[in-house]
């Protein structure tokens, strides 16, 4: 596995320009975060003893960039000992560089904004079962797999299980295969009230006043050597929230059917 050294990253993206980038993009989002809509932090305790590699980070995904934005702001603040709080932005200055995220690559090649966020730590990958809002089936490509582990191996990563911004979709068992063969520490993030807040790309302030969360929780026990990738799939959309028993809305409706149902057995 490639190497970083003090010059640039292990993807050979020199620090100075990630630097930069980091600090631009971090400057033209702060006030999506704490102004327009106040972001509330929770869990960053969580992040104080990690190691400086071989950390993924599992989150719940509700905009294409939002919610990566939010990620850079809360890892630069951490790096500068803010703790749940990014009222302060002068973190930009000293931001976390060794942070990478996975991201569809279909979605990072549509744009100029798109392929500056990429220089900042995206590690691209084609989605194996959608592909230009059609359903596909191919192969996974394993040099992507090896760019997610030289990432893992040289800093912080973080993907998204599910795949898509949609709530409550299906867990994609590649990233629980990561985690059994990388054997990393894994880092939950639950986000919630980006997609009221942001339009989906993430670019785009749609409602103001909302209050939106981000919290970090502690790492998951992972047994790598008994439990199988289905079981440490299930761990982590249990972790997110993102499966079916947190949603209340699919509770709801099953709620209305079984009302409806006793009351056409009564009358019957």
């Amino acid at each position: 596995m490639a190497k970083k050294n003090i010059f640039t990253d292990s993807f050979g993206t020199p620090y100075f320009l990630k630097r930069l980038i980091i600090f631009i993009l971090g400057i033209v989002s702060y006030r999506r975060f704490n102004g327009f809509n106040k972001l509330k932090i929770t869990g960053t305790e969580n992040l104080l003893d990690l190691p400086d590699s071989n950390v993924l980070f599992v989150s719940n995904h509700q905009t294409y960039f939002a919610d990566v934005a939010a990620m850079y702001h809360a890892f630069c603040a951490v790096n500068n000992g803010y703790l749940d709080t990014i009222k302060n932005p002068i973190y930009l200055l000293n931001p976390r560089v060794d942070f990478y995220y996975v991201a569809a690559e279909e979605t990072m090649n549509k744009g100029i904004l798109p392929k500056i966020f990429k220089i900042a730590g995206a590690v691209t990958v084609k989605r194996t079962w959608r592909a230009e809002g059609k359903n596909v089936n191919r192969m996974v490509d394993l040099g992507e797999i090896d760019n997610i582990m030289k990432a893992l191996d040289n800093g912080w990563v973080a993907t998204f299980p599910q795949g898509t911004t949609a709530a409550f979709a299906q867990g994609r068992k590649g990233t629980a295969k990561l985690v059994k063969n990388q054997r990393p520490i894994v880092i939950p993030i639950k986000i919630n009230g980006f997609r009221r807040a942001f339009d989906k790309k993430g670019l785009r302030v749609k409602v103001t006043g909302v209050k939106p969360t981000m919290e970090f929780k502690k790492p998951l026990d992972i047994d790598y050597d008994k439990e199988n990738a289905q079981q440490i799939l299930l761990k982590i959309m249990t972790a997110i929230e993102q499966t079916e028993d947190f949603n209340i809305l699919h509770t709801y409706d099953e709620e209305i059917k079984a009302k409806k149902s006793e009351q056409n057995n009564s009358q019957n």
